[in-house]
C-alpha cells in the first residue's frame, strides 16, 4: 500500500507540473488582458513586467523544483532534470530586457543568459520527450496504451525542436518588425511550453493508461 501510495503522488505530480506547462501561455495572456494590458506580449517572458511577472515567475520555480527533484531510470533522467530545472530558474532570474533604445552591458549581459537558459530549458524537454519517455523495459514488451503515448512524446519533442530553431532563426537572421507585431515569438514559446506541460501530462497517466489501472 505505501508504494502504490508513492506512484499515485508521483503521477499526480507529473500531471500538475502538466497542467502548469499547458496553461501558463494562456494564464499569462488572458490574466495581462483581464488586468488591464492593450495586448499580447512579444514574449513569454515579456510577462515579466506585467502584472502576470509574480505568475510567470512562480510557475517556472514550481516546474524547476519538480525537475530537479525527478527520478527517472538512471543518471540521464535525473542529470535532464537538473539542467532543465537550473535553466528554468535561469529563465526566471535572467528576464530579456525591456524594450528600450540603448541597452546597458548589464541588460545585454542578462538577455545572453536568459537565451543560454531557454536553450538549455527546451533541449531539455526535447530530450525527456524523444529519449526518456519513449523507454520500456526490455523484459516486458510495451503495451498498445505504451505505444500510442510513444507517439504523443515524439510529437511534443519534435514540437518542442522546430519552435527552438524557428525562434532562433528569428532572433539570429530575420529580426522581421511584421513578425514581431504578429507575436511570433510568444506563439512558438506558447506552443513549446504546450508541447511540455502535454508529455509531461501523459507521463503522468492523465490520458492513455495502460488497460489494468
Amino acid at each position: 500500500m505505501p508504494n502504490t501510495a508513492l506512484v499515485i503522488s508521483y503521477l499526480s505530480l507529473r500531471r500538475i507540473v502538466g497542467i502548469i506547462g499547458i496553461s501558463l501561455p494562456f494564464v499569462l495572456a488572458i490574466g495581462n488582458l483581464l488586468l488591464g494590458s492593450d495586448g499580447i506580449e512579444k514574449t513569454m517572458s515579456a510577462y515579466y513586467y506585467t502584472k502576470m511577472g509574480d505568475v510567470f515567475v512562480g510557475s517556472l520555480f514550481a516546474i524547476a523544483v519538480f525537475l530537479m527533484t525527478y527520478q527517472g531510470w538512471d543518471w540521464r533522467d535525473n542529470l535532464a532534470g537538473d539542467v532543465a530545472g537550473i535553466s528554468a530558474i535561469g529563465v526566471a532570474l535572467f528576464p530579456v530586457a525591456p524594450e528600450l533604445e540603448t541597452l546597458t552591458r548589464t541588460q545585454l549581459i542578462c538577455d545572453l543568459l536568459h537565451a543560454l537558459f531557454a536553450g538549455l530549458f527546451f533541449f531539455a524537454l526535447a530530450y525527456f520527450c524523444l529519449v526518456l519517455f519513449r523507454k520500456f523495459s526490455p523484459d516486458q514488451p510495451p503495451t498498445a496504451e505504451k505505444m500510442q503515448r510513444n507517439k504523443v512524446y515524439s510529437a511534443c519533442g519534435y514540437a518542442i525542436l522546430i519552435c527552438v530553431v524557428l525562434i532562433g532563426i528569428q532572433y539570429l537572421f530575420l529580426h522581421l518588425g511584421m513578425l514581431t507585431e504578429l507575436h511570433y515569438v510568444f506563439w512558438l514559446e506558447s506552443l513549446a511550453i504546450v508541447a511540455f506541460g502535454v508529455s509531461w501530462f501523459v507521463k503522468g497517466e492523465g490520458i492513455l493508461q495502460d488497460t489494468g489501472h
